[in-house]
């Protein structure tokens, strides 16, 4: 098992074949556990996902006055939430979101109408990570909200006011501006409106309108009432992230041998983008076992080994996929022809600059890549080539390198690659349940 302030080894393994149940989406997993907190009455979650983000918002909200069992290191996949029916209480202590900006911009969304002083930082990650989005329109409802360098960075201090309902244009489409404003919303005298020119991922609509909120989406416009009453709370079996799932996607497509089922994946239309690009590439995907889970829709994906093309990626789809672009990028190594992603500027400012740091790894393994100021051109059709690559501390890109590492003339070695539990705490295992035991060699060393 990699732990973090590991070095793992990873050579290619003659074949790629299996299946495996995929871990709980985390952006399912963060808005079910804060909306079920707020509901009164108590809800069952089933396959929540693994990783340090999500921990970090079942601590926040803990600290919140919101009961959570079971109790305990490391955190169990199946959770018991009795919710507080929308009256938090205040913490003693500051609030600490770790490395998600998830936790830190969905809270401060949440806390700005609750009648309690809150103070909630990050690691050093985070601490870099604009948050002026976010408070920007919060601060419009009325929100009193402060923090570093003129209220765009963490930690942030929030005292909680009374709110006003906003008709609010969302020039980025981000989902976590979309969702801390929701949450407000919620807390709001009036109305909240919603308008955006490009859709981001809907999991919050999708579970407010199973709980029971007024809210209706018409097109691009979301509209959505104060509570007159809590939420009712639900249970829920969380889909697999397929955001976890697009690792070995990329990797089934580009391996030589390869045959892989990722079992139970979260299939939200917008979240389907990397499936869209692959298709696009020439990858044969099968969905099986269609149907719907807690509002959401899931199906059983399997790939095979194809043979890929350079493709344009950019426009409406960048949102569907943009965690998924740096595994994407190796998608495009080995892809014949160029391969262009514009538009995913986004990319910058995320738990490290992705677009830098996957160009600049990939680069060290034989890539060719032109890093532009919003995306890469990549030239593909050459070998990938072992040598030693780094994560920048960044779960997304350790992952990438990792399955440019399974297609990689000889050895790769990724340094602080532990930091994978942040999203995926078992992506290891997953890579030798899909590498036959006498082929692969993964390992790790003190480094």
């Amino acid at each position: 098992m990699v732990k973090r302030g590991k070095v793992t080894k990873i050579t290619r393994p003659r074949h790629l074949e299996g299946e495996i149940d995929l871990p709980g989406d985390k952006s399912i997993s963060h808005r079910a556990i804060i909306l079920n907190g707020l509901a009164s009455g108590k809800a069952k979650i089933s396959n929540f996902a693994p990783g340090r983000d999500c921990v970090s918002t079942v601590n926040c909200l803990r600290n919140l006055g919101v009961k959570i069992q079971p109790k305990g290191a490391p955190l169990s996949s199946h959770l018991l939430i009795s919710g507080t029916g929308g009256e938090l209480q205040e913490s003693q202590n500051v609030l600490d979101a770790g490395n998600s900006a998830t936790t830190m911009r969905l809270l401060s969304g949440l806390l700005a109408g609750q009648p309690i002083l809150s103070i909630i930082t990050g690691d050093s990650s985070l601490r870099s990570r604009p948050m002026g989005r976010v408070l920007e329109p919060l601060r419009l409802m009325g929100a009193s909200i402060w923090g570093r360098s003129h209220n765009s960075l963490a930690p942030l201090v929030i005292k909680g006011s009374p709110l006003q309902g906003t008709d609010f244009d969302l020039a980025v489409p981000s989902a976590q501006v979309k969702s801390a404003i929701l949450l407000a919303g919620l807390q709001a005298q009036g109305e909240t409106i919603l308008r955006h020119k490009v859709v981001s991922r809907d999991h919050s609509e999708r579970l407010l309108q199973q709980m029971g909120a007024n809210i209706v989406i018409e097109d691009k416009s979301i509209f959505l009432r104060p509570l007159s009453q809590p939420l009712t709370p639900i249970d829920l079996n969380i889909p697999g992230d397929i955001s976890s799932a697009a690792y070995f996607l990329v990797a089934g497509a580009i391996h030589p041998y390869a045959k892989i089922t990722l079992r139970n994946c979260g299939i939200n239309p917008t979240r389907t983008g990397i499936l869209d690009a692959l298709e696009a590439m020439g990858v044969q995907i099968k969905r099986e076992n269609a149907r719907m889970e807690g509002n959401e829709p899931v199906a059983d994906i399997s790939i095979e080994t194809s043979d890929l093309k350079g493709v344009d990626i950019g426009g409406d789809i960048i949102p569907r996929l943009i965690d998924e672009i740096p595994v994407l990028a190796v998608a495009g190594c080995i892809a014949k022809g160029k391969t262009t992603i514009r538009g995913a500027g986004e990319l910058r400012v995320k738990e490290s600059d992705r677009i830098a740091n996957i160009s600049l790894e990939l680069s060290k393994m034989g890539a060719e890549i032109e890093e532009l100021p919003d995306g890469m051109v990549i030239n593909g059709g050459k070998p990938l080539t072992g040598t030693e690559v780094d994560s920048h501390g960044d779960h997304r890109i350790a992952m990438s390198l990792a399955i440019a590492g399974l297609v990689a003339k000889g050895e790769t070695i990724i340094n602080k690659a532990g930091v994978v539990e942040i999203s995926y705490p078992s992506f290891w295992q997953s890579i030798d349940v899909f590498s036959r035991t006498e082929d692969t060699y993964l390992s790790t060393s003190t480094g």
